[in-house]
């Protein structure tokens, strides 16, 4: 994936392995994304929500720290900004409302969630 591609982009980065949200954090800077978090509960990201800030894209673990994020995932559908999931489990787990949304197996791979987030907001901006 070419350096830039999320250029400008504010990205909401969810996870609760640290060193995963580190790793995340710093790629999709180095893809030019501004990096909201990273949030390692789901309160914690319920308060980046709600900033003001712009918010195009977020990357949801399905799983944070035993609570489900999908009542996150509920209001960035509400809001129209568009996610990816990434999960330790089967894509399959997720509940039939989320079965459109992208999901990207851990261990992550890197190219292949930015190109997913990058999709995934092209895809939102077109509708």
């Amino acid at each position: 994936m070419a350096d830039g591609v999320l250029r400008g982009y504010h990205v909401l980065v969810v996870e609760d392995e640290f060193m995963l949200a580190e790793d995340l954090s710093l790629e999709l800077a180095d893809a030019g994304a501004v990096v909201i978090g990273p949030a390692q509960t789901l309160e914690r990201a319920v308060e980046l929500l709600a900033r003001p800030d712009a918010l195009d894209a977020a990357v949801l673990d399905v799983n944070l720290q035993g609570k489900p994020v999908y009542p996150l995932a509920d209001a960035l559908f509400e809001r129209k900004v568009p996610f990816v999931f990434t999960t330790g489990y089967d894509a399959s787990i997720l509940p039939a409302r989320f079965r459109s949304v992208d999901c990207c197996s851990k261990p992550i791979d890197m190219g292949r969630l930015l190109a997913a987030l990058q999709t995934a907001i092209v895809t939102a901006r077109a509708v």
